[in-house]
């Protein structure tokens, strides 16, 4: 009946089902678990109609025409550049590092000082790792790495993935440089900006076509079986010899059989207040202070008019799949050990000719939405659609 089963709403697949619908006009089935697609882009509207998302702010940015051209076919957008504040040494300065975080926490000579160094070695509008700053022959620029590290990460880090930045992979530190700059965007992508109408709309509009099926609140291992001796998938009794798009979790999928793959999981603490705003930007970071990491304000987000205003707190946890509230793997933490796992798993897959895995949980990979989306893309692009 299906010539594709898709496993997991999300962006990864639904961009493949709603490519495989459209321009191969064959049939597509998927399962989510959840009661909603979206996966965690899932927004909706509270009781006092603020539009909030449920698993915590997602502002869309991209390097790439092509994944906001193709996005755009099903929405327009707010124009929204993203800014974020951070509380260090009892002040709201901008975050990422830049010179304006500089002159804010530094004394103006240092400051100066600093910042004539930044542009001399590095060069203006340029950023820098806080790992090389951190190693840095100059004793200034040296100071800087270690003050950032010591009030920006590393606390930060430790509430983020209950573990020590020396733990983890460096690409963790990579993702948020000290920036050379003045500019406070939190991206500097030329493409961004928050979906009209929420990111439901966008699933909504995605999966309409009349050849997808998605069915909500099931499990994949309540229709598959899998044969590992065999290299079979069977569903609902008969082996299917589609193309399966699987986007879960890949320990799952073989049921544990080397062990658990970790990842770290968020609570969300939503309170709605009448008062036009609360706080003075969408996101504002608590690296130091509180057992939260941040707080975000939606209306900053969607700008929506309204006497009232909704607020989440974000509190990291680990992850834990038997535990109501800690059921949600949000990050892969991103260990060597961690990998090696993950890596006698991936090779369990090439048993099967017909599995395919894509996005975060099924790669492992910390993803931005804007390269799960390319990734789904390439995928059908060249690993469904030329493979035949």
């Amino acid at each position: 009946m299906f010539d594709f089963i898709v496993v997991g709403a999300g962006f990864a697949g639904s961009v493949v089902a709603e490519r495989i619908a459209n321009l191969l006009d064959k049939k597509v089935l998927i399962i989510e678990k959840r009661n909603h697609i979206g996966g965690n882009c899932f927004d909706y509207f509270n009781e006092s109609g603020i539009l909030i998302h449920k698993y915590g702010p997602h502002i869309f940015h991209t390097v790439y025409k092509d994944v906001w051209n193709y996005l755009s076919k099903f929405t327009s957008w707010i124009d929204y550049e993203h800014k974020v504040l951070a509380l260090i040494n009892g002040k709201k300065v901008p975050i990422p590092f830049n010179l304006n975080t500089l002159y804010e926490l530094f004394p103006k000579p240092v400051a100066k000082k600093i910042e004539m160094k930044l542009k001399n070695e590095i060069g203006d509008e340029k950023k820098i790792s806080i790992l090389k700053l951190k190693k840095s022959d100059d004793k200034d620029l040296k100071l800087l790495g270690d003050f950032v590290y010591e009030n920006v990460f590393k606390n930060y880090s430790m509430k983020q993935w209950g573990r020590g930045l020396e733990e983890l992979d460096p690409a963790v530190v990579e993702r948020v440089p000290v920036f050379i700059s003045r500019d406070d965007r939190y991206f500097q992508d030329r493409f961004q900006g928050i979906p009209k109408h929420g990111y439901t709309k966008i699933f909504d509009k995605m999966l309409s076509h009349p050849n997808i099926e998605t069915r909500l609140n099931t499990d994949f291992k309540d229709v598959f079986n899998i044969y590992f001796q065999k290299g079979k998938i069977f569903f609902q009794e008969e082996e299917f010899k589609g193309k399966i798009i699987y986007t879960g979790e890949l320990d799952e999928l073989f049921n544990y059989r080397f062990g658990k793959l970790p990842y770290r999981s968020l609570k969300f603490v939503f309170k709605t207040i009448e008062k036009e705003f609360f706080q003075e930007a969408a996101v504002i970071n608590y690296p130091n202070d509180f057992d939260y990491t941040r707080i975000t304000e939606y209306k900053h987000l969607t700008k929506q008019k309204s006497k009232f205003t909704t607020f989440s707190k974000e509190y990291p946890q680990d992850y834990d799949k038997a535990v109501p509230g800690k059921d949600v793997p949000f990050y892969p933490i991103p260990t060597k050990s961690n990998h090696e796992l993950y890596e006698k798993y991936r090779k369990l897959t090439l048993k099967f000719k017909n599995i395919l895995l894509l996005g975060r949980l099924a790669e492992y990979k910390y993803l931005n939405m804007d390269l799960v989306i390319k990734n789904a893309l390439n995928l059908f692009n060249e690993g469904i659609r030329n493979a035949g």
